[in-house]
């Protein structure tokens, strides 16, 4: 019989949960990603009371929007505040849905611009980059491996 061969592992073959979080570790112990100096005062969205109250928010919600990238290539700035945005309680009057905050997206897909892991699209949006899909695709291979070991 023949040997089986084991195809490559992608983001998608991955749980999220456990992907953004070894890619926010990844973020964090790499010296070219930078928080900004506004990181711990600045609110998520206008539905939002405060700023997020764990230190490594702004890896985690990096990790979260090159995986949204990742996964829908053209996927604009617009697109990414609907996904990231939330329902805002006003009272006795009904909720409405809020868009998440624009310049926390923007700052982050210009770092991300910057460390050449996604790039602009011609006809508008982000897409990723080679050399960023297989950053994407190696820490999601780590974090399978990771999860057979813990079954065994």
């Amino acid at each position: 019989m023949t040997e089986f061969e084991a195809r490559g592992i992608t983001v998608r073959d991955v749980a999220p949960d456990q992907f953004i979080e070894a890619y926010a570790a990844h973020l964090k112990n790499s010296d070219k990603f930078e928080l900004p100096k506004w990181c711990d005062v600045v609110k998520t969205g206008r539905a939002k009371e405060l700023a997020p109250t764990d230190p490594d928010w702004y890896y985690v919600r990096a990790a979260s929007i090159a995986r949204k990238i990742y996964l829908k290539p053209g996927c604009g700035i617009g697109q990414l505040r609907k996904m990231y945005g939330k329902a805002q309680r006003r009272g006795a009057m009904t909720n409405t849905s809020t868009d998440g905050a624009a310049g926390v997206i923007r700052h982050i897909l210009q770092q991300l611009e910057e460390i050449k892991n996604i790039e602009k699209c011609t006809k508008g949006g982000r897409k990723m980059t080679r050399m960023g899909q297989q950053d994407l695709d190696r820490i999601a291979g780590q974090c399978s491996k990771k999860e057979e070991n813990d079954e065994d």
